[in-house]
């Protein structure tokens, strides 16, 4: 069982910079590969990133490539997520998930297996 508290949202300016956090509970951490994920209101939740369970490989949606960069610490039981030259269209609560099948490319959410609460992040314009 793997628990997941997220943390950093809040309000910013269109161009301007967050950084969100995914704390972990569990000594089983490092075994997980990890995903963002965000959920804007009507819309479907969509992927964001997805980091291996080494932090050797990382994926990004088309939508955030070259803007976020996800990362983790597995000494510190915590994955982030560096979002930069925010839009406003990024606005959406962020979600982490933990993901029991540490390789490969996968970008549903379905296929996750823990989450956490999520965090708000709103970009103005």
């Amino acid at each position: 069982q793997v628990q997941l508290v997220e943390s950093g949202g809040g309000l910013v300016q269109a161009g301007g910079s967050l950084r969100l956090s995914c704390a972990a509970s569990g000594r089983t951490f490092s075994s997980y590969a990890m995903g963002w994920f965000r959920q804007a209101p009507g819309k479907e939740r969509e992927f964001v990133a997805r980091i291996s369970w080494s932090g050797s490989s990382a994926y990004y949606a088309d939508s955030v490539e070259g803007r976020f960069t996800i990362s983790r610490e597995n000494a510190k039981n915590t994955v982030y997520l560096q979002m930069n030259s925010l839009k406003p269209e990024d606005t959406a609560v962020y979600s982490c998930a933990a993901d029991k099948t540490a390789f490969g490319v996968r970008l549903y959410p379905h296929q996750y297996d823990y989450w956490g609460q999520g965090t708000q992040v709103t970009v103005s314009s």
